[in-house]
């Protein structure tokens, strides 16, 4: 069975189709890249399956189950989660309480504060593993406000995984970013392959090429293949979209 499948999934804005019939089969713990030019239609495609749009036509079934009717919170209740969906940072909290309050968000409809966060065991072991997992572990005390900038967005990673996701869309993590901040954050990634399924966007190309099971590539709404890294980098009409530049992360 697939983590996350579409079928002729089509989106338009008055004539302009920005969303193609798209297809898309991705496998239990496959980290799955979609990549294609600006105006490609990759964000509007991932708005589509996370519930933030609705779709023309077309479906969309995560884990067996068609969830194109459903609300994005009814989705993300059953784990399939845009990371920004459960990442409002609270500044003022440590790295800790934020993950232990991103686990309480999802785990129940509303929040107990008159619960000490910390004496909650059933949340306890959600934060360690997210903590582990972000490599924040060393700033689990820091105020979220006092964070860099790459730290922010690895916390944001880290709050996702703190809700225990069944399956993570993510829209161009690594955005904004220096080398260094990206390597920790593909190192992240690196960790959560196997573990997690994932549906990546994502213009850093080494980090694709590096990180991906399998690509996409989406150029006017529409996929025009789907391979292995290899595959994606050899093959002619995507070094054609790519303006020829045949050494894609070579």
């Amino acid at each position: 069975m697939s983590a996350l499948q579409t079928s002729a999934l089509v989106k338009r804005y008055g004539g302009i189709l920005v969303t193609d019939h798209v297809a898309l089969d991705i496998r239990p713990g496959e980290l799955h890249a979609i990549i294609g030019p600006n105006g490609a239609g990759k964000t509007t495609l991932i708005n589509l399956l996370s519930g933030e749009l609705a779709a023309n036509s077309g479906t969309i079934h995560f884990n067996g189950e068609d969830v194109t009717a459903l609300r994005i919170d009814q989705r993300a209740r059953r784990g399939l989660l845009r990371s920004y969906q459960i990442t409002s940072i609270f500044e003022q909290f440590s790295v800790r309480e934020n993950l232990a309050l991103a686990a309480l968000g999802a785990r129940e409809h509303g929040f107990r504060f008159w619960q000490p966060l910390r004496g909650r065991r059933d949340l306890a072991q959600q934060t360690e593993q997210a903590l582990a997992a972000s490599g924040l572990a060393p700033q689990a005390e820091i105020s979220a406000g006092d964070l860099a900038y790459g730290q922010r967005r690895q916390l944001e990673l880290a709050m996702a995984l703190a809700a225990k996701p069944r399956f993570l869309l993510l829209d161009e993590p690594m955005a904004g970013m220096s080398v260094q901040e990206s390597q920790a954050v593909v190192r992240m990634l690196a960790g959560l392959k196997g573990k997690y399924s994932i549906l990546l966007i994502e213009h850093d190309m080494d980090a694709v090429f590096a990180l991906a099971d399998r690509i996409t590539v989406l150029v006017y709404g529409k996929v025009i293949v789907t391979g292995t890294p290899d595959e994606i980098r050899n093959h002619p009409e995507v070094k054609a979209v790519y303006l020829g530049e045949e050494d894609i992360a070579a």
